[in-house]
């Protein structure tokens, strides 16, 4: 399989899981503040940080669809900047940062447990 059908076909399915996720937490909770995208952006850091770890088990192909296309295709930090504006438009500037600071920090955080545990099973 060439690398860009795995980018391709990894981000399709990051995408789906991206959409699925989100509306099913925005369906059970109202969506006064954009905890979808807040756990889709945490748990797709962990997961790239675990391919990361693994990416020498895996090989370049696998690590390119799971990491450039299903991470990809699944996180969505753009997403969570316009979640943030909207936030501060509607003069919840302090829900803004909660959101853009949370976003970063529980991200960085899930990467770098994703790469110590990926790293620790490729070893």
């Amino acid at each position: 399989m060439s690398a860009a059908l795995a980018v391709a076909l990894g981000g399709a399915v990051g995408a789906v899981l991206r959409f699925l996720v989100d509306r099913g937490i925005t369906a059970r909770w109202a969506p006064t503040f954009p905890a979808a995208t807040l756990l889709i952006n945490v748990t797709g850091s962990f997961v790239l940080g675990v391919v990361t770890g693994l990416s020498a088990v895996l090989g370049p192909v696998w690590t390119l669809a799971l990491g450039t296309g299903l991470c990809g295709g699944y996180t969505t930090f753009s997403t969570a900047m316009v979640d943030a504006v909207r936030l501060a438009r509607a003069q919840r500037a302090g829900a803004a940062v909660v959101s853009v600071l949370g976003t970063v920090l529980w991200s960085l955080l899930a990467v770098a447990a994703g790469l110590t545990l990926g790293t620790h099973w490729a070893s």
